[in-house]
């Protein structure tokens, strides 16, 4: 399926679940943004050899949720990677809970598909577990325990983040069972009008022999530790 087919489906998808499913929600936000990264890095694959372009456009109704999100590589000068994810998200004291459904839709690949629960707890460095399971070309699992915390600076805030994973078994990740990859971040966001501007910059890197050489494997260049890094615009509605 071309890249084109794949952002109109996923468009008449997401109007379709929320003229259906969202109709009687309370309330309700959109969003989009575009973000210009060095390079596309996802789960510690290094994907792009060079800048990238990754736009998106979102909408909540009460606690549903769909998004949809591309990639554009510039070397090529192609869009190669479409993805829609419907999700659900509520709390229960400080307990947040998500459960969520991710559409890969690849070109020159065969598209795949995650289903995903997250677990946060609403307190210092903001701890969260989410679990996918991907149920087409992965068939296995893969697990992000993640931290975060802003450090007030002045009249706006640096966000702090880092995560650490583990390979369930899923095929797309190395078929493999074990520790895969950590990173740290560094961001701010930077009120401009009604958008904000958020530079970032991370460092990602394997935490196994095994996640190492499946890196290496995958990553453009042969890398299995990364620094990128790019600035995003966003807009609420």
């Amino acid at each position: 399926m071309g890249i084109l087919n794949r952002i109109v489906l996923g468009a008449s998808l997401a109007v379709l679940v929320a003229g259906t499913a969202f109709a009687e929600a309370p309330k309700g936000t959109a969003s989009a943004s575009a973000s210009v990264m060095s390079n596309y890095v996802w789960r510690g694959q290094k994907l792009s050899d060079g800048m990238v372009v990754q736009p998106t456009v979102g909408m909540t109704y009460g606690s549903f949720g769909a998004n949809l999100w591309s990639n554009w590589d510039k070397k090529s000068g192609e869009a190669n990677e479409t993805d829609l994810t419907l999700n659900y998200a509520t709390s229960i004291d400080k307990v947040g809970v998500e459960a969520g459904y991710i559409y890969y839709g690849l070109e020159g690949l065969s598209d795949t598909a995650e289903v995903y629960v997250k677990l946060g707890y609403d307190t210092i460095l903001k701890p969260a577990l989410t679990v996918y399971y991907d149920v087409v070309e992965g068939e296995g699992g893969f697990a992000i325990l993640s931290l975060k915390q802003s450090i007030p600076a002045g009249s706006l805030s640096v966000d702090l983040g880092a995560y650490a994973s583990a390979n369930l078994g899923n095929k797309i990740m190395g078929d493999f069972n074990g520790l895969h990859n950590a990173e740290v971040s560094v961001s701010t966001g930077i009120p401009v009008g009604p958008a904000t501007i958020t530079p970032l910059v991370a460092y990602t890197f394997p935490l196994s022999d095994k996640a190492k050489h499946a890196l290496r494997n995958v990553s453009f260049d042969g890398d299995s530790s990364v620094v990128y890094g790019g600035v995003t615009v966003s807009l609420g509605f």
